[in-house]
């Protein structure tokens, strides 16, 4: 599941830029970017809280901590990429 929200994330954030390029409305898909994003980190967190209560101690120890770092990069990103229509306006009307 986390893999499809993921995906729906980017296609929403490429959306958003996009729009902002083209000079159409882009907020909806600024929204939408960040709300797959948060859900996609959710549903990450439930694929390990479903790991902890089967006590999978080797995927645990495989996988997160490598995730940890590849979550945090690329919802950093994720929010940088989705506010720049926000920051380019704010920096142009200056």
């Amino acid at each position: 599941m986390w893999v499809i929200l993921g995906v729906l994330a980017i296609v929403a954030t490429l959306i958003n830029l996009y729009m902002y390029v083209s000079g159409k409305d882009y907020k909806l898909y600024m929204a939408m970017g960040l709300s797959f994003t948060a859900l996609t980190l959710c549903a990450e967190y439930s694929l390990v809280s479903v790991w902890v209560e089967a006590e999978d101690w080797a995927a645990l120890m495989d996988v997160v901590p490598g995730m940890e770092r590849a979550l945090w990069f690329l919802t950093m990103v994720s929010i940088l990429l989705n506010i720049a229509p926000i920051l380019l306006e704010r920096l142009r009307k200056k």
